[in-house]
C-alpha cells in the first residue's frame, strides 16, 4: 500500500508514532510519506537545523518527509498556540494537496483538532480515505486543562469534532473508554478501533547515565518522573508527598525529568516546601532519557483526578512497562486497570499525596526479587498486548480494509 502520513508533530521531534511507525511500515512493503510541521515541540522553538520557510523535503531514513510552514508556540497562551494550530493546518490545506503523492490510505494523527482541515481537503482533492487516529479527546481536552473556557467555544470545537468524524473513513482510539465516549456521540461502532499505544522502543537503550547524575540513583531509592510538566500532570502532588518522605525515608530521591509550562513554577513551589529530595533535570530527547528509566528504583505517573483522565492512559505507561521497572500509577479508570492487568506496579489515588506516600511505602516493603518480578510483569505484557509489532498488526488491517 501507499501510506500518508499526516501529523502537526513528526521527529525529531518527541513522537512514538512517527518515524518508528513509518519504518515499521516499509519494512513491511509499504510506501510511507509525511506531511507534517517543522519541529518546535515541546519547548515552542524551532529546532538545530531547521528555520521557518514555505515548504522543506527531506528524507528521514529513508522515508520522504515533506514539512510545511507553521508558527512555532508552545506556552501558557491559549491565543499563540491556536495560532501554532491553526498556522499549520492552514499550510497543510492550502499546499498539502498538491504537494504529496497518490496514496492508498491516509493516517491522520489528532491532536489538534484543527488537523481535520487538511485532512478533508487532501481526502476530497485527492480521493485519499483516511484513519483519524484519536489520541486526545476534544473538547474534553481542551476543558479540563483549563486551556479554552469560553462555552460558546468548547461548543464549536465539539461541533467540529463530530463533523471530522462522520468523514473519518475510520477512527483508533487507545482505549475502551475513549469507545465508549464516541458511541455516545453517535459514532458507528463499525468505524471505532481501539489499538493501545505503543513506545519508541528504538529509543529506550539502558546505557550509562550522565556522570552529574550518579549521585541521585547510587545508594538512594530513586523514584523517576518523565514527561510533560503540566496543568494536567497535577505535579504539586509529588512535591507535596516528597516534603512528608523526606522524614520517614530520607534516602528517597525523585527525579523529575522534563519541561512544559508548569515546570518553573513547580521549581519555585519545591523550594518553598524545602523538599531537598527533589531534583529537576532538563528535558532530552527520547534516545537520552533510557539510561534515567533503566537506572529507576520506580517510574512514576499522574494525572490531575478527572472525568476525562479516567479514560486516558497516558504513553509514558507504555515506555515504563516497556523497560521492566515498577510502575507508581496515580491515574484512575483505564490506566490503573492496565497497571493492575500486568503485575507490573501499584496504583494509587491521584491529587492525594497522603495515598503516593502510601504507595511508596508498600513498593519499598517489597523484596528486590519482589520489585524485579513487577517490571518482568510489565515486560512480558507490553510485548504481548502494546508493542510496536503488535500495533502496526492492527493498523495495517484498518487500513488494508480503508484501501480495497
Amino acid at each position: 500500500m501507499r501510506i500518508l502520513f499526516l501529523t502537526q508533530w513528526f521527529n525529531p521531534e518527541p513522537q512514538f508514532k512517527g518515524l518508528a511507525f513509518a519504518k515499521e511500515l516499509q519494512r513491511r512493503g509499504h510506501q510511507v510519506e509525511v506531511l507534517t510541521g517543522f519541529p518546535n515541540y515541546p519547548g515552542g522553538k524551532v529546532y538545530p537545523g531547521y528555520r521557518i520557510r514555505l515548504v522543506q523535503r527531506e528524507v528521514m531514513e529513508g522515508v520522504p518527509v515533506i514539512r510545511v510552514a507553521l508558527y512555532p508556540s508552545h506556552d501558557r497562551s491559549p491565543l499563540r498556540r491556536i495560532f501554532n494550530y491553526l498556522s499549520f493546518a492552514l499550510s497543510a490545506t492550502l499546499i498539502g494537496p498538491w504537494l504529496v503523492g497518490k496514496a492508498d490510505v491516509m493516517y491522520v494523527l489528532h491532536p489538534p483538532a484543527t488537523m481535520g482541515m487538511p485532512a478533508i481537503a487532501i481526502s476530497l482533492l485527492r480521493r485519499i480515505p483516511f484513519v483519524y487516529d484519536v489520541q486526545d479527546l476534544w473538547p474534553d481536552t481542551l476543558r479540563s486543562t483549563g486551556m479554552v473556557r469560553f462555552g460558546w467555544m468548547i461548543a464549536m470545537v465539539d461541533v467540529w469534532c463530530r463533523f471530522v468524524y462522520r468523514i473519518a473513513g475510520g477512527i483508533a482510539v487507545l482505549s475502551s473508554g475513549f469507545e465508549r465516549i464516541l458511541l455516545e456521540r453517535q459514532v458507528p461502532i463499525g468505524k471505532i478501533h481501539v489499538i493501545p499505544n505503543w513506545c519508541d522502543e528504538e529509543q529506550l537503550h539502558p546505557g550509562e547515565l550522565r556522570k552529574e547524575e550518579q549521585q541521585w540513583f547510587h545508594g538512594r531509592f530513586s523514584i523517576v518522573f518523565a514527561g510533560n510538566m503540566g496543568r494536567a500532570q497535577q505535579l504539586e502532588t509529588v512535591i507535596q508527598a516528597a516534603a512528608l518522605l523526606k522524614p520517614r525515608y530520607p534516602l528517597v530521591q525523585f527525579i523529575l525529568v522534563g519541561n512544559g509550562v508548569e515546570a518553573e513554577g513547580l521549581k519555585r513551589k519545591a523550594e518553598q516546601s524545602g523538599a531537598d529530595n527533589l531534583v529537576f533535570l532538563a528535558a532530552r530527547p527520547v534516545s537520552e532519557i533510557g539510561p534515567i528509566l533503566h537506572h529507576a528504583d520506580a517510574l512514576l505517573v499522574h494525572l490531575k483526578r478527572d472525568p476525562l483522565f479516567e479514560i486516558t492512559i497516558p504513553s509514558k505507561i507504555q515506555a515504563y512497562l516497556s523497560v521492566g521497572r515498577p510502575i507508581l500509577c496515580g491515574v484512575s479508570g483505564d490506566a490503573s486497570t492496565m497497571v493492575n492487568e500486568s503485575g507490573a506496579g501499584i496504583c494509587y489515588q491521584p491529587d492525594d499525596p497522603a495515598a503516593l506516600l502510601s504507595a511508596i511505602q508498600t513498593l519499598m516493603e517489597l523484596t528486590p526479587e519482589q520489585r524485579e518480578l513487577m517490571g518482568h510483569n510489565g515486560q512480558r505484557y507490553y510485548r504481548e498486548h502494546l508493542s510496536l509489532e503488535v500495533g502496526t498488526n492492527q493498523f495495517e488491517s484498518v487500513f488494508r480494509s480503508l484501501a480495497e
